[in-house]
C-alpha cells in the first residue's frame, strides 16, 4: 500500500480570497514504510506575502520571486502523488487549497476521498487533548526540536512519525508491547500494552489428550521436565 505523508503552505486561509500555495512536501510510504522517495518545492504565489502568514513559515515574497508558478509543476506533483492516498494533518485545508490550485491551472482535481485526516484521528484517539503536529510530537516522543517555524517538508517528516504512532507503531498489526506513552496534556493515560483477559480462554485440551499427557509423565519418572518445580 503506497501514501504520501504530505504538507502545504499557503499565503492565507482561503483561496476564494485569493490566497496561495506556496510551500509543497510529500514523504512516499509503502505499507507504512518510508521508501526515501520525498516531493519539494516553493511555489510563486504571484502576489504579497502577509505578514500573518510570513510569521508562520518564514517564507518571504522575496524568496518566491524567482520560484516556479502553480501551474508549471502542479502535474509533476500529481504524477508523484499517482494513485496513492494522501496522509495530511487537517486534509480538508491542504486539498481545498491544491483543488483550487489544479483548477486554476486546468489539471485534474483530487477525489474526495484521497485524504487520511490525521488531526480526525488523533482526535477521535485522544478526545479532548490538544491534537497539534506539536502536540501529537510531543505525546509520541517525536523529536521536533528543529521546528522553529512550519515548513512543508520537515512537517511531512514528522507527520511520517506521528502518523505511525497513531497507527500502531511501524508494526500496525501488533501492539506496541514496550510503548511508555504518557499521559497528554488534560488526557487520561495512553499506555496501549495489551492486558490480561478479565476471564481466561477455556482450555482446548481435551480430557482424554490430558490423560493420556499424564500416562506419557508417569512413564517417564521423576526425572521428567513436567515434575521438576522452578
Amino acid at each position: 500500500m503506497r501514501e504520501i505523508v504530505m504538507d502545504t503552505e499557503t499565503t492565507g486561509f482561503e483561496p476564494s480570497e485569493g490566497h496561495r500555495i506556496v510551500e509543497i512536501g510529500g514523504i512516499e510510504l509503502f505499507n507504512h514504510l518510508p521508501t526515501g522517495r520525498v516531493y519539494h518545492q516553493y511555489i510563486n504565489p504571484q502576489r504579497d506575502m502577509p505578514a500573518e502568514a510570513f510569521a508562520v513559515h518564514g517564507i518571504s515574497e522575496e524568496f518566491l520571486r524567482d520560484k516556479p508558478v502553480f501551474r508549471a509543476v502542479g502535474q509533476a506533483f500529481l504524477d508523484f502523488v499517482g494513485d496513492a492516498k494522501l496522509v495530511i494533518h487537517n486534509a480538508a485545508f491542504d486539498v481545498k487549497f491544491l483543488n483550487a490550485e489544479f483548477g486554476w491551472a486546468g489539471l485534474p482535481l483530487l477525489p474526495k476521498d484521497i485524504a487520511i485526516d490525521t488531526l480526525t484521528m488523533a482526535r477521535q484517539k485522544f478526545p479532548g487533548s490538544p491534537a497539534t503536529l506539536d502536540a501529537l510530537c510531543r505525546r509520541f516522543g517525536v523529536d521536533n526540536s528543529g521546528r522553529e517555524k512550519h515548513g512543508a517538508l520537515l512537517d511531512s517528516e514528522l507527520l511520517a512519525e506521528v502518523y505511525l504512532e497513531l497507527i500502531g507503531g511501524r508494526q500496525p498489526d501488533f501492539a506496541l508491547a514496550g510503548s511508555t506513552m504518557q499521559a497528554g496534556d488534560g488526557g487520561a493515560p495512553t499506555d496501549w500494552r495489551p492486558r490480561p483477559r478479565p476471564t481466561p480462554l477455556p482450555s482446548r485440551i481435551t480430557a482424554e489428550e490430558l490423560a493420556a499427557h499424564e500416562a506419557f509423565v508417569t512413564k517417564l519418572g521423576e526425572a521428567a521436565i513436567w515434575k521438576r518445580r522452578q
